[in-house]
């Protein structure tokens, strides 16, 4: 089996130049085998064709769990050891997988990785969550901060330092370095879901028989756009994956919910080493 990351991008309208700087960056890096480019947009962009990544373009919107699933069956033919689920929107430094890869080969009990998040500020991105509940997920996009704050700092793991290494239940989909043999075994992302959800579905399914971890010895640069806070179209399908989401997991009686959130709540930080 190869040892390179192989990666997949998805690609919906997406500006040109935010494509050409995320396969720059990946290039300025070691440990890197195929480059996919995966556009859902209607029509063939010759300008992505010729970056030298792979493209493929799909003709249609069929949603981003889907259009990485593309990608990640490539990956799983051809072999590859590890897979990375990448936002366009995101930069780091050259080296960041001379850290990461290491670290996963490893730690043969990891199925996926999430590195430190900041914005463009420097601002950390508190992307280290909890399962969510119905009530966390609809107190975060209905109600004022302020009535929310305890229950938000929960969710998002506030009591660990973001500083350490942690067993995270769901982490984001912006950045999921994964491990091919665990998704042999619990499956890619669930396609039922268009957009949104699918990173907590998967997340819940590899953390189920692997750790799934926050690993803040590296650090991206995260654009972060929510989609789904500015266009009322992207926030009715947000909610309706939620409910999709929930009714396979369980509403209210998911007792796996809170078994895993309790552990996780209750671990021991594991400190960088220096």
């Amino acid at each position: 089996m190869s040892r390179e990351v192989n990666v997949s991008i998805v690609a919906y309208r997406t500006p040109f130049d935010e494509i050409r700087a995320c396969v720059g960056t990946l290039r300025q890096n070691g440990h890197i085998g195929e480059i996919y480019i995966v556009d859902n947009s209607p029509h063939y962009d010759s300008r992505l064709a010729a970056l030298g990544a792979i493209y493929i373009h799909n003709g249609k919107n069929m949603g981003y769990g889907a259009a990485h699933n593309v990608a990640i069956r490539r990956s799983l033919e051809n072999g590859a050891e590890y897979h990375l689920v990448m936002n366009s929107d995101i930069t780091f430094s050259s080296g960041i997988f001379d850290t990461i890869v290491p670290f996963m080969d490893s730690h043969a009990d990891i199925a996926a990785l999430m590195p430190k998040a900041v914005y463009p500020s420097g601002e950390i991105q508190r992307l280290c969550r909890l399962l969510p509940s119905p009530a966390d997920l609809l107190c975060r996009r209905t109600l004022p901060k302020r009535l929310t704050r305890k229950r938000i700092a929960r969710y998002e793991m506030h009591r660990f330092s973001y500083d350490s290494i942690i067993n995270v239940p769901f982490i984001s989909g912006c950045f999921m370095m994964l491990r091919c043999a665990a998704l042999r075994t619990a499956g890619l992302f669930d396609e039922r879901y268009f957009m949104y959800m699918e990173d907590v579905d998967l997340s819940r399914r590899l953390h189920r028989r692997w750790r799934t971890v926050f690993f803040p010895q590296t650090t991206i640069v995260h654009e972060y756009r929510r989609s789904s806070s500015i266009s009322k179209r992207m926030l009715m399908i947000h909610f309706i994956n939620m409910c999709r989401y929930f009714n396979k997991w369980g509403w209210f009686s998911d007792k796996e919910r809170r078994r895993i959130n309790s552990a996780a709540l209750s671990q021991d930080e594991t400190p960088p080493k220096p």
